[in-house]
């Protein structure tokens, strides 16, 4: 009171005129905001615009005009004879942010599974960043330098269980169009080297894991392209025939379905052992021999299934600070989709009845507390993010900071992470393995994290990457932890009826 001085009121219709001209300044400074490089007259209001009205066909004299523009400036004139002979990142890498993105952590799991994996020419990254944390537990267990799991046992029997999910599918679907979207999606890839985290676990729960030692990589395990093309090839033959037989009206027809399927199992059957290798039977004891790191001898053995179940027992689960890795799930940030919500794919899977791909959708913030407080029980965590974006693998650096494209180009990329995922320019194209994170030691925020990953030694620092906190804002979308580190009311998320995306969304896409 008594802060305000009293002004005069102008008349009712000086108020209204007054109105007008204030809303005309606003009009004008919001036109001139948009239009900063335009000189604003004003000539009353605007004529209508139709769509037709516009420049339909590229003008080859504007073409023109654009290009002397841009010769006309000196930056880009360098930039051009830059660009015509260098590799366009190279010259754009910010070289402050590559001396910034250190591998200094104050929060890094304290023991770091060795050695450094390494999937090859083939698209298994889930299998190993999946098995990077189920070794962990192993390696505690029985005092190991290093060790590895058989990525390849498990990927003989993905294949095998994927081809029998996609063949029954294809049953499931006769009455769809075969060019409908849905058939052509299943068609595009049904045997992939992709998966996720739900996928490995409907794997080693039925077929259990196994050491490296006992079943490592093949050739064609290593090099996964011409395996892939042929199975793809017979298995869409095979779709085709099915398809036939389901419409057949002939009661016979359709009475062989089951006989037939069977048949076409045993092919794709037989092409995976040639390529990959009999692999040990899940069934069957295996022989296990090593030293431990104090030279110790052991002989375990053990079916792959009680191999696996041992991850759970009270033994291994204190030595991994209280979480049994097989309850471990995925939390997704999908941004397109309500927070606090359950998500799962239409069709998507590899165990026929198996445990379906569910993931609990939350905001970043959630996302980052419960991988940092993983972090701090020892235990790394498997995530899913889009790699090849603003990455460096010969650094290993990933880094929305990395390359100047504005300072370059003059334009900014500006798609928000949820417009990314509606336009198609990003999903989860990779996994690995978070094993570390630099808090601020004020603000106790994320910097940045240090990532192991499945491209051998040489790439990165040793194999491991630094991933800026920005980055991980909007290029991860998944990261999969124990539920004792959320809240209770995301816990209870998963007691939800999900919301079933499309098979081609981005949420599907397999790593």
């Amino acid at each position: 009171m008594g802060i305000s001085q009293s002004k005069p009121q102008p008349e009712a219709g000086a108020q209204e005129k007054l109105t007008e001209a204030l809303r005309a300044l606003e009009l004008r400074s919001e036109r001139e905001i948009a239009e900063k490089d335009y000189v604003y007259i004003d000539n009353g209001p605007p004529p209508t615009y139709k769509l037709s009205e516009h420049q339909q066909t590229l003008s080859v004299d504007k073409i023109s005009q654009w290009e002397r523009e841009v010769l006309q400036d000196d930056k880009n004139l360098m930039a051009l004879n830059a660009f015509a002979a260098n590799d366009t990142n190279s010259i754009l890498k910010r070289r402050s942010t590559v001396i910034g993105d250190t591998q200094i952590f104050n929060v890094k799991i304290p023991f770091e599974g060795s050695p450094v994996t390494n999937q090859r020419a083939s698209g298994r990254c889930w299998l190993f960043a999946s098995t990077n944390v189920f070794r962990v537990a192993i390696m505690k267990k029985y005092k190991l330098e290093k060790f590895e799991l058989s990525q390849a046992y498990l990927f003989y029997w993905d294949k095998i269980e994927k081809a029998n999910y996609f063949l029954e599918n294809i049953l499931q679907t006769v009455e769809d169009p075969l060019d409908g979207r849905l058939l052509q999606t299943l068609l595009a890839s049904p045997v992939g080297d992709g998966g996720q985290w739900d996928m490995v676990a409907n794997l080693v729960e039925k077929y259990g894991l196994v050491p490296q030692s006992l079943y490592p990589d093949a050739y064609n395990a290593m090099n996964s392209s011409l395996l892939n093309r042929l199975v793809t090839t017979k298995l869409r033959e095979h779709a085709l025939r099915l398809r036939r037989l389901a419409s057949s009206p002939s009661l016979s027809s359709r009475a062989s379905l089951g006989s037939v399927k069977e048949k076409m199992m045993q092919e794709i059957h037989l092409i995976l052992t040639l390529m990959l290798g009999p692999p040990p039977s899940p069934k069957s004891a295996f022989e296990w021999q090593f030293y431990d790191k104090d030279g110790a001898y052991h002989n375990i053995q053990a079916r792959p299934t009680e191999f696996a179940k041992e991850l759970s027992d009270a033994r291994t689960v204190k030595a991994c600070g209280g979480t049994d890795v097989h309850r471990l799930f995925s939390l997704v940030n999908d941004p397109r989709n309500s927070y606090n919500t359950l998500l799962t794919v239409n069709r998507l899977g590899n165990v026929w009845g198996g445990r379906p791909v569910t993931y609990v959708n939350v905001d970043n913030v959630t996302i980052k507390k419960a991988v940092v407080e993983t972090l701090k029980r020892g235990i790394p965590v498997f995530f899913g993010s889009d790699v090849g974006k603003y990455s460096d693998s010969s650094k290993g650096i990933m880094d929305t900071a990395l390359f100047d494209y504005e300072l370059a180009f003059n334009t900014k990329l500006a798609l928000s992470k949820a417009e990314r995922l509606m336009t198609g320019e990003s999903a989860m194209t990779h996994a690995m393995v978070l094993t570390g994170v630099h808090l601020d030691e004020k603000t106790n925020e994320p910097v940045r994290w240090r990532v192991e990953n499945s491209w051998s030694a040489s790439a990165g620092t040793d194999g491991y990457f630094v991933m800026s906190d920005k980055w991980m804002d909007e290029f991860v979308y998944q990261a999969v932890v124990d539920p004792s580190v959320v809240s209770k009311e995301v816990r209870d998320v998963l007691k939800q009826e999900p919301k079933v995306l499309d098979l081609w969304d981005p949420m599907g896409a397999l790593a």
